[in-house]
C-alpha cells in the first residue's frame, strides 16, 4: 500500500459553485498536513474537470521539466534539447513515464508555480474598467528579435486596448510604413497585427528590417518594442574533397567542422557515413564550437570515418559534410581489443606518455564576457597520454554550487543565470600521471538594462499629484529617455503641471488635459527596455467589478482568498467586515491585498459566514458581499494494500472514503497511472475494486482517486501476479525487490522515569534485507499529530532502549529501510507519559533590541516539548540597566518576547531569561547585554575639508561628533554629493544625489568615480541604526580636467581597393576641452606588421580618407581623443578583408571536361542495356521486382548522400518556398534556368546549383502522393539521424 499526495484545492481560492447562486469557488492548498494535500490552483484555472486528468496534467509538466534538466549532459544534447523545446507543437520525452508521486515527496513543480502565480496576481495594479475613457495600452506584441520561416506568411503581432478603440500604424526602419501601397501587406481587423502574404509570390528577405507599432486614440499613443524581423537561412555546405588524415597513435587531433552560418545557428552532431553516432567519452568529445577533439588517437579510431552534420531548425534540413578518414600510424599494428581494458593500455601499445597540453583554448590565459542573466559556458579541452582529467576552480572563492554544472565529461563548466557576483577568474586544471597544466579565464559580467522600478499606469483625480518613475540598471549604466505619445519629451508642448527630474516625472495639480501615454526608453550597448505608462485623470465614485453575493466553498484548514475587485478615482480605501459586525479585518489570520482581496491563511469552522467589503472615496462608497462555506476534507481512511496473488484467483482492493456529505463524491481507479477500463472481469463498488480471474496483464499499480468538486485524495497499491506452477523458491527468486513491509506489534517494557524499551516484530523484507530502523515519536501537547525522528538502529535489531525527556506523553512508531526505500510507518504504540521535573536548560538566542527610541524588545527561542519537562512552561524575564547595580526588574511571560517601555535612548541593559514550570525553575541563566532603542543623531560632522586628488576622486577630512550626540550605535559617516554642473557649456548633467559611506568612527575618507571638469556640492551626516542625523554645511568643489572617453561609433569602410574611409563621433564624456584626435594605423598581412603611422586631427574633424599603399594588406586603426591632460581610452578597428578572387578564376567548366563526357556516355549505355533486359523479361511473363528495392537501406554510395544533404520526416513538414502544388495534390518543382531537366537528366527531386539534393521533412501522406506507386524505403537510417538530432 502506498499513500499518495492529494489535491485539496481548485482555482486560486476556492471550490465549485452552488447551483442556486452566482458563485466563484476556490480552495488554495496549504494544509496542516502537507503530505496529504497539494494545491491544484493551476488545474482548476485551466478548466480541468476530471481529478485524474488534472493530476496527470500537473505531473506531466513536472516530468517534462525534470527530464529536460536531466538531458543537458553534453554539448550535443544541450543544443538538441534547446532547439526541440523551441519548436511549437512538439512534445518532449518527458510527456511519458510515471505520473503519480509518493506521499512524502513534494508537490510537482507545476503546482508550486501555480501557487506562486496565484499569489503574485494579488499585488497587481488596479486597472480602469473598459467602459471608461482611457489611453491605449499594448497588450500583445512580437518578440524583439523576430525570426520567421521563409516558407510561411510573415506575422508581426501588435494588439492594444483603449477607449475609444485605438487605431494602428507602423514604421519600418524608423520611416512610416505605408501598408496600403503594398498588396502583400494587410492589417488584421480591430488589430494592429501585420500579415505579409507570399501565396502570390515575393521574397521574404525584401521585408527584413526594424518595425515598430503605434496604437493611438484621442487620449494618447502607445508604442511597441522595436521588432527586428529576420528571415531564417540555411546555406549549403561548401563542396570540398578531404584527404585522409594521417596521425601518429597517441598524438592529439582536431577534426574541424566549420558549419555554414545559419539563422539561427545550426545544431552540430558527428556521425559516421553509415549513419552511426560517434561514441564520445573523456578521450573523444565534441567541443562547443562543433569541432571533434581527440585527446590522443588510438588505433581503433580508424574503424570508422567521421562526418559533421548541421541541422537547421526552421527549414528542417540536415547538411552533411564529407567524411574524414583517419590513418593511424602505430608501432603495434595489431588492434587487440583486450588491450582496451589493460590497466596500462598506452604502454602496452608502445605509446609514449605525455604531459597535458591544451587544445582549446590556446595559451595559459584568456578572457570571456557574458551578459547578466545568460548562461556562462567555459570550456577546456586538453591532450595528453594518458587522457587528462579536467577540474574547475574559481580564484578567491568556490564555484556557485546552486548554478554550476559540469558538462561534456567535465570539459565544460556551465553557470546558469549569471550575476555580477560570478565575475572573476576561473581556471581549469588538466592533469594526468605525467603532470598538470592550467588555463585561467577572466570572466567579465556586463548587463543589458533591467528594471529596478518599471513605470506603471497612473490614475489620478483632478487636482491630485503623482509621479512616474523609470529606474533601470545595467553595465554600462543605461541612459534614460522620456517620450510622450511617441515623441521626445523635449519636443512636446510645455506643461506647467509636469516636471522632469532625471528618471522621474512629477505631476502636480493634474487636470483632464494632462492625459497622455508616456514612454521610458532605457538603453546601453547591450540592449534596451521600452515601457509604456499612461496618465489618466478621472473623477469616478467607487464601483464594484464582481458579481454580487457570491458563494465561496472551501476545504477546512486550507488557505483561501475572497476577491473584491473595485475601482474609483481617487483610489478608494477598502475595508472588510464579517457578518456586518466588528472592526476591519486585517492582521492575524487575515491579510488584505492592494487589489481588494482578503486572504484567510488557515480556514477554520468559525470562519464560515458573510463577508462584506466596502470601498470608499470622497465621491461615495460601494459594497459587496461574499458568503463563505467551510467543508470537511475528503479522506481515504482505509487504503488499498499491496497484494501478491496467483494467476486465476480473485483480488479485492479496498478504498473507503470519508467526505463532506454536502459534496458529491466520485471514486475512480487508475492502473499504472492511466484511467482503468472496467471490463467483464472487474467489479467497481463504492468502497472497493474486485478483479476476478487475475491474469499477468493485471499486474501493476492501482490508484484509488476519491474526489469532490473541491478536493481529492489518492492512495496507491501494487498487485504482483505469480505463475500458478511456480515453486516457493522460484517464486521468491521471481519476485521483484520491494520496500519492506511495515513493522508490527510494538510493545513498551522496562518503563522508567527517563527511559523505556521498545520492541517490535519486523515485516517482510520483500527480497531486500532491512538495513536500518528509524524510531519516531509524537507528543500531544505542543505539536500533536507531528512525528519527529527519535533514534536510528541497525536492521538486525528489533528491540532498543529509548532515552526520554520528563513530562512528555510519548507515542512511538517504527519505519524499516532497505536498499529500495522505506516502509510505511508501523501502527503507533500505546502512549507513555514520563513524570515531570524542573527544566534543565533555558531558552537560547536571548536578545535585547529597541524597536522604538523609548523601548527595548527582549526575544528568545522558545523551548520545545522535550525540554519543557513539566506543565505550564513559562519564562521569568529579568532586566536592569548595566553598571547601575539597581535591582532587577522581572516579569513572567508565556510567549517568546517581552517589551520594556519608557527606556532612555540607547542604554545598555543586562538581561536574563529563565525557564520555569510547575515543578520548579531551571538553572540560573546567563546574562546577556541588550540595548534600548536608538534615536536620530543630534549633531553633524564639522570642519569638513576637501582636497582634490585627481579628476575623479577627492579626499575628505572632518571632525568626529561627540559619542553622546550619536544616540545609538554609530554605523558610518556618510557623504551626500551631487554634480551641480559641467564646466563645458551646454552640457546637461544629472543632479541625482549619490552617497559614499565610511563605516566606523573615522575622520577621513575618499570619494571616487566623480566626473572630471565638473562643479560638485557635498554634505555629510552621521548614521546610526535609526537613520541619518542633521546635514553638515554644504561644501563646493570642482574636479579638474581628465582624459576623455573613447570616440563613439568608430566605423571603417572600404569603398574600393585604393581607399579606406574612417568616420567617428565625439566621445560621450569629453571630461574636458577636446584639443584633437590621434589616429595610429599599421598595415599587416598575416603575422607580418608594417611601420606604424600616426595622424593628429583637430577636435572638429570626424572623418579621414586614407590611400592604400597596396591592395593586399589589411590595416589596424587605433583612435583616441585628447585633452590637455592627455589621450583617453582608445578604440581599435580593422579594415575588411579583401575578396578572394583566385578561387572563382580557376574554376573550370565541368561540362567541357573529357572525363565528364565519357562518364555520361557510359551511364547512357548502362541505362539502355537495363531497358532491353527489362523488356525481354516482361515479354517472357516475368515481373519486375519493384518491391526488392523497398527493403534496401540507404547505403553510403547512395547519390542522395554525396552532397551531404538528405530528407527526414516530421509531422509539421511544409514544402520549401517556391514549390507549387498541382491539382492532384503533388508537389512540383518550379521551372529554373539552371535545372538539370533542361539537359535531359532531370528528375522530380530538387537540386541546388551545385547539384546537391536538398532534403526536407515530409509527412507520409505527401510522400505517397508525390511518388505514386513507386516503392519507398521501409526503414531509413535518416530516421535514426533525426531521432539523434
Amino acid at each position: 500500500m502506498r499513500r499518495l499526495a492529494a489535491s485539496g484545492a481548485a482555482g486560486a481560492a476556492g471550490a465549485a459553485a452552488a447551483p442556486a447562486a452566482d458563485s466563484t469557488d476556490c480552495a488554495q492548498g496549504r494544509s496542516p498536513r502537507p503530505r496529504r494535500l497539494i494545491d491544484l490552483c493551476a488545474l482548476w484555472d485551466t478548466g480541468v474537470s476530471s481529478p485524474a486528468a488534472g493530476w496527470k496534467r500537473a505531473s506531466g509538466i513536472a516530468r517534462r521539466r525534470l527530464n529536460e534538466a536531466e538531458t543537458l549532459s553534453s554539448v550535443q544534447e544541450a543544443q538538441l534539447e534547446r532547439l526541440e523545446a523551441a519548436r511549437p507543437g512538439r512534445l518532449g520525452s518527458g510527456e511519458r513515464g510515471p505520473v503519480l508521486r509518493m506521499a512524502r515527496q513534494p508537490p510537482p513543480p507545476s503546482v508550486h508555480a501555480a501557487i506562486l502565480l496565484c499569489l503574485l496576481s494579488l499585488s497587481g495594479a488596479i486597472e480602469i474598467p473598459m467602459d471608461l475613457s482611457q489611453p491605449p495600452t499594448i497588450t500583445k506584441q512580437s518578440v524583439k528579435d523576430h525570426i520567421v520561416d521563409p516558407r510561411d506568411n510573415i506575422l508581426i503581432e501588435c494588439e492594444a486596448k483603449g477607449n475609444p478603440a485605438p487605431s494602428f500604424h507602423w514604421t519600418r526602419n524608423s520611416r512610416f510604413f505605408n501598408i496600403a501601397k503594398d498588396p502583400r501587406v494587410s492589417m488584421r481587423r480591430k488589430s494592429g497585427t501585420l500579415v505579409i502574404d507570399f501565396r502570390s509570390g515575393g521574397r521574404p528577405e525584401e521585408y527584413e528590417g526594424e518595425y515598430q507599432c503605434f496604437a493611438r486614440n484621442k487620449f494618447g499613443t502607445a508604442l511597441s518594442n522595436r521588432i527586428r524581423l529576420q528571415v531564417s537561412k540555411s546555406p549549403l555546405w561548401p563542396k570540398e574533397n578531404l584527404d585522409p588524415v594521417v596521425v601518429q597513435e597517441g598524438a592529439p587531433l582536431t577534426l574541424q567542422c566549420n558549419p555554414p552560418p545559419g539563422l539561427p545557428s545550426p545544431v552540430i552532431f558527428w556521425m559516421s557515413s553509415s549513419m552511426e553516432p560517434i561514441t564520445q567519452d573523456k578521450r573523444v568529445s565534441q567541443g562547443h564550437n562543433g569541432d571533434l577533439y581527440f585527446s590522443n588517437v588510438m588505433l581503433q579510431d580508424m574503424q570508422t570515418d567521421y562526418s559533421c552534420n548541421a541541422r537547421f531548425h526552421f527549414t528542417h534540413t540536415i547538411q552533411q559534410k564529407n567524411a574524414f578518414t583517419l590513418k593511424v600510424l602505430t608501432n603495434n599494428p595489431y588492434n587487440d581489443s583486450s588491450l582496451r581494458n589493460h590497466p596500462d593500455m598506452y604502454s602496452a601499445r608502445g605509446v609514449a606518455e605525455r604531459t597535458p597540453s591544451f587544445m582549446y583554448p590556446q595559451g595559459t590565459a584568456s578572457s570571456q564576457m557574458v551578459l547578466r542573466g545568460m548562461d556562462l559556458l567555459l570550456e577546456c579541452i586538453a591532450s595528453g597520454v594518458p587522457t587528462p582529467d579536467i577540474a574547475w576552480y574559481k580564484k578567491g572563492g568556490d564555484l556557485p554550487s546552486d548554478k554550476a554544472k559540469f558538462e561534456n565529461f567535465n570539459k565544460a563548466l556551465r553557470i546558469t543565470n549569471v550575476s555580477e557576483e560570478d565575475s572573476g577568474e576561473y581556471f581549469c586544471l588538466a592533469s594526468n600521471k605525467m603532470g598538470s597544466i592550467r588555463h585561467t579565464i577572466s570572466v567579465r559580467v556586463k548587463a543589458a538594462p533591467y528594471w529596478l522600478d518599471e513605470p506603471k499606469n497612473l490614475i489620478l483625480a483632478p487636482g491630485e499629484d503623482g509621479r512616474l518613475v523609470c529606474r533601470a540598471n545595467g553595465n554600462p549604466k543605461p541612459t534614460v529617455q522620456w517620450m510622450v505619445n511617441g515623441e521626445p519629451l523635449q519636443s512636446a508642448p510645455p506643461n506647467p503641471n509636469r516636471e522632469v527630474a532625471g528618471d522621474t516625472i512629477i505631476f502636480r495639480d493634474t487636470q483632464i488635459s494632462s492625459r497622455a501615454v508616456y514612454q521610458c526608453n532605457t538603453s546601453n550597448e547591450h540592449g534596451y527596455l521600452l515601457a509604456n505608462a499612461f496618465v489618466s485623470v478621472l473623477d469616478v465614485p467607487p464601483r464594484m467589478l464582481s458579481p454580487r453575493n457570491q458563494l465561496i466553498r472551501v476545504i477546512l484548514y486550507n488557505r483561501t482568498r475572497l476577491d473584491c475587485p473595485f475601482f474609483g478615482s481617487p483610489i478608494p480605501t477598502l475595508r472588510w467586515f464579517k457578518n456586518g459586525q466588528g472592526s476591519n479585518l486585517d492582521g492575524g489570520n487575515y491579510h488584505v491585498y492592494e487589489n481588494g482581496s482578503l486572504e484567510i491563511k488557515m480556514i477554520r469552522k468559525e470562519d464560515q459566514g458573510i463577508y462584506t467589503c466596502v470601498a470608499t472615496n470622497i465621491l461615495g462608497k460601494a459594497e459587496n458581499q461574499v458568503r463563505l462555506e467551510v467543508k470537511d476534507p475528503t479522506r481515504i481512511y482505509r487504503m488499498p494494500e499491496d497484494q501478491v496473488a496467483k494467476r486465476g484467483t480473485t483480488v479485492q482492493l479496498e478504498c473507503r472514503v470519508k467526505h463532506d456529505p454536502s459534496l458529491k463524491l466520485t471514486v475512480s481507479w487508475l492502473k499504472d497511472d492511466e484511467p482503468l477500463y472496467i471490463g467483464n472481469r472487474m467489479k467497481k463498488e463504492d468502497d472497493s475494486l474486485t478483479i476476478f480471474g487475475v491474469a499477468e496483464r493485471d499486474q501493476g499499480s492501482y490508484t484509488c482517486v476519491a474526489s469532490t468538486e473541491l478536493d481529492q485524495d489518492l492512495a496507491k497499491a501494487y498487485l504482483t501476479v505469480l505463475a500458478d506452477q511456480a515453486t516457493p523458491t522460484n517464486r521468491l527468486a521471481a519476485l521483484p525487490k520491494g520496500r519492506p513491509d511495515r513493522p508490527r506489534d510494538l510493545e513498551l517494557t522496562d518503563l522508567a522515569e527517563r527511559s523505556v524499551r521498545l520492541t517490535w516484530i519486523p515485516g517482510d523484507d520483500n527480497n531486500s534485507p532491512i538495513t536500518d530502523y528509524v524510531v519516531q515519536f509524537e507528543e500531544d501537547q505542543f505539536q500533536p499529530g507531528v512525528w519527529h525522528d527519535h533514534s536510528k538502529f541497525p536492521g538486525s535489531v528489533n528491540s532498543a532502549i529509548l532515552q526520554l525527556s520528563p513530562y512528555v506523553n510519548y507515542q512511538f512508531r517504527v519505519i524499516a529501510i532497505n536498499e529500495v526505500g522505506s516502509s510505511h510507518p508501523s501502527l503507533p504504540s500505546e502512549r507513555y507519559r514520563t513524570s515531570g521535573a524542573p527544566p534543565e536548560s533555558n531558552p537560547a538566542d536571548v536578545k535585547g533590541e529597541g524597536t522604538r527610541k523609548n523601548n527595548m524588545e527582549i526575544t528568545w527561542t522558545p523551548m520545545n516539548a522535550t525540554s519543557a519537562f513539566g506543565p505550564n512552561l513559562r519564562y521569568i524575564v529579568k532586566w536592569r540597566r548595566r553598571e547601575t547595580r539597581e535591582t532587577w526588574n522581572n516579569a513572567t511571560v508565556w510567549g517568546s518576547r517581552y517589551v520594556v517601555g519608557q527606556t532612555p535612548v540607547y542604554v545598555p541593559y543586562e538581561i536574563r531569561v529563565q525557564a520555569e514550570n510547575d515543578f520548579g525553575k531551571g538553572p540560573e541563566p546567563d546574562t546577556v547585554i541588550g540595548y534600548s532603542g536608538e534615536d536620530y543623531p543630534r549633531a553633524a560632522p564639522t570642519d569638513v575639508k576637501i582636497r582634490v586628488l585627481n579628476s575623479t576622486a577627492i579626499s575628505l577630512q572632518w571632525n568626529r561628533v561627540y559619542p553622546d550626540t550619536v544616540q545609538g550605535q554609530l554605523r558610518e559617516y556618510r557623504a551626500y554629493y551631487w554634480r551641480e554642473s559641467s564646466l563645458l557649456k551646454n552640457l546637461w548633467v544629472s543632479q541625482k544625489r549619490q552617497q559614499a559611506s565610511f563605516p566606523g568612527d573615522r575622520p577621513r575618507g575618499v570619494v571616487s568615480r566623480l566626473f572630471p571638469y565638473s562643479n560638485y556640492k557635498l554634505e555629510m551626516v552621521v548614521v546610526n541604526g535609526r537613520g541619518d542625523g542633521p546635514r553638515s554645511e554644504t561644501k563646493e568643489f570642482t574636479t579638474p580636467e581628465g582624459v576623455p572617453s573613447a570616440p563613439r561609433r568608430f566605423r571603417v569602410r572600404q569603398p574600393n581597393l585604393e581607399t579606406i574611409n574612417l568616420e567617428w563621433d565625439h566621445p560621450e564624456h569629453p571630461n574636458g576641452i577636446l584639443i584633437g584626435y590621434t589616429l595610429k594605423y599599421v598595415a599587416f598581412n598575416g603575422t607580418k606588421l608594417g611601420k606604424q603611422i600616426v595622424e593628429n586631427f583637430s577636435p572638429n574633424q570626424t572623418k579621414f580618407t586614407m590611400q592604400r599603399a597596396d591592395p593586399v594588406s589589411r590595416y589596424r586603426f587605433t583612435l583616441s581623443a585628447r585633452t590637455q591632460v592627455g589621450s583617453g581610452e582608445a578604440v581599435t578597428e580593422e579594415s575588411p578583408a579583401p575578396p578572394n578572387e583566385a578561387y572563382t578564376n580557376n574554376q573550370a567548366d565541368i561540362a567541357t571536361q573529357g572525363w565528364f563526357i565519357g562518364l555520361m556516355c557510359a551511364i547512357a549505355l548502362l541505362v539502355l542495356i537495363l531497358l532491353i533486359v527489362c523488356f525481354i523479361k516482361r515479354s517472357r511473363g516475368g515481373k519486375y521486382p519493384v518491391r526488392e528495392k523497398k527493403d534496401v537501406p540507404l547505403g553510403p554510395e547512395d547519390p542522395k548522400e554525396e552532397d551531404g544533404s538528405f530528407d527526414y520526416s516530421d509531422e509539421d513538414n511544409k514544402p520549401l518556398q517556391g514549390s507549387q502544388t498541382s491539382l492532384d495534390g503533388t508537389i512540383k518543382q518550379q521551372e529554373s534556368d539552371d535545372s538539370l531537366v533542361d539537359y535531359g537528366e532531370g528528375g522530380e527531386g530538387q537540386f541546388n546549383e551545385d547539384g546537391s539534393f536538398i532534403g526536407q521533412y515530409t509527412v507520409k501522406k505527401d510522400k505517397e502522393e508525390t511518388e505514386g506507386n513507386e516503392s519507398s524505403e521501409a526503414t531509413s537510417p535518416v530516421n535514426a539521424i533525426y531521432s539523434l538530432a
